[in-house]
């Protein structure tokens, strides 16, 4: 039985964390031993398969009390010293910080070490630190999962010689969920969902909202998210407010059931100003739903969007577009359903299955190569 090692900060709610909740229990159905190593424990977390086991890599009560410089060679420690124990054949790190905390903890092991970016590199990976850790850490790599061709470009050959692009998997809850005769269901709501954070441009959307809503005044939007604590939620509470808006502008909090929550839809809209691979896009495409978002780097939406055959794509930033766009899905019902009955099919193309089975491919071809 092969043993897999996942590093990432932890489960909170967000889509490396619901990528490695998905993925560590497709490997552990499949007969893999999975362990999840992170660093601490949030207080709203994906479950995950109970043949998987969580384990804590973070500090000790006597490490907290450390200094800067001390903590950051206690993580180096504590995973390593939990990769010795367990002795995995691989370790999967997800995001900046898990990366090169993995590379650093297994110098001298032969380990190998699988890394994966999750966000647009510009912004991310190119401070001075980066530019000192890739060229030093990444050359370790046995490879790099990257979610659209965009991240991969900005990272220099010896990283993009043995990558791999692999979408993020639906999640199973949201596909097979159309129902029969959907246009007659609609319902007179535009939903988006997504962490209330500052990259996701809710406020912008609620902007192009008032637009529609000007056109429309029967139609309501629902923003579905938790608060990631980063004072975007007191911002989008004061915008409603300013724009005396809370009778059409409904922030809904964390939902358990989305699939059912956004299921009659007449649109779901999304206003990122970058993303990796966002997976609320994929699950309301599944659901069969009329989708417009931001054209974002580095390039997740348009991986799964074709303009005018599965979806829409407006420039990002831009109000005024993403206002037209969720008007002419309302207006043009026979379109807007068009592009819904295209879009279900990412179900197919991106099955927690499928994206496991190109997981495990590369996955055993590294350990092959070794």
């Amino acid at each position: 039985m092969k043993r897999i090692v996942f590093h990432l900060n932890c489960l909170e709610r967000g889509g490396a964390e619901h990528v490695v909740a998905t993925l560590s229990g497709q490997f552990a159905a499949h007969g893999y031993e999975v362990y999840i190593a992170t660093e601490w424990q949030g207080a709203d977390e994906y479950q995950i398969d109970a043949r998987v086991k969580r384990v804590h890599v973070g500090f000790d009560g006597r490490q907290e009390k450390h200094g800067r410089a001390r903590k950051f060679a206690d993580r180096i420690f504590n995973l390593r010293r939990f990769l010795k124990r367990v002795r995995p054949d691989i370790v999967v790190a997800f995001a900046r910080k898990a990366n090169y905390r993995a590379l650093t903890a297994t110098i001298g092991m032969k380990l190998p070490v699988l890394i994966s970016v999750r966000i647009n590199p510009i912004g991310y990976y190119d401070f001075l630190s980066d530019k000192i850790q890739i060229p030093l850490l990444f050359r370790r790599a046995a490879g790099c999962v990257f979610q659209t061709p965009g991240q991969r470009d900005f990272f220099p050959p010896y990283v993009r010689r043995n990558a791999r692009i692999i979408l993020n998997p639906v999640d199973e809850r949201f596909i097979g969920k159309t129902v029969p005769d959907i246009a007659g269901k609609r319902e007179k709501f535009v939903v988006h969902s997504g962490r209330l954070v500052d990259f996701k441009n809710q406020c912008m959307l609620i902007r192009a909202f008032e637009e529609v809503h000007r056109r429309h005044p029967d139609y309501v939007l629902k923003i579905y998210g938790p608060d990631s604590l980063d004072g975007t939620k007191q911002k989008l509470e004061a915008l409603i407010a300013q724009l005396g808006a809370q009778d059409y502008v409904r922030l809904m909090g964390s939902s358990g059931t989305l699939e059912q929550e956004m299921l009659y839809a007449s649109v779901a809209a999304f206003s990122s100003d970058y993303e990796g691979m966002p997976n609320v896009i994929l699950e309301a495409m599944a659901l069969g739903l009329p989708v417009v978002a931001t054209d974002c780097p580095p390039g997740g939406p348009r991986m799964v969007i074709t303009p005018e055959e599965n979806g829409l794509l407006v420039p990002v930033g831009d109000e005024h577009a993403l206002a037209a766009g969720i008007n002419r899905l309302i207006e043009d019902r026979d379109f807007a359903e068009k592009l819904g009955a295209n879009a279900v099919r990412i179900g197919e193309k991106a099955s927690a299955e499928l994206i496991f089975r190109a997981w495990e491919d590369y996955i055993t071809e590294i350990l092959e190569a070794r």
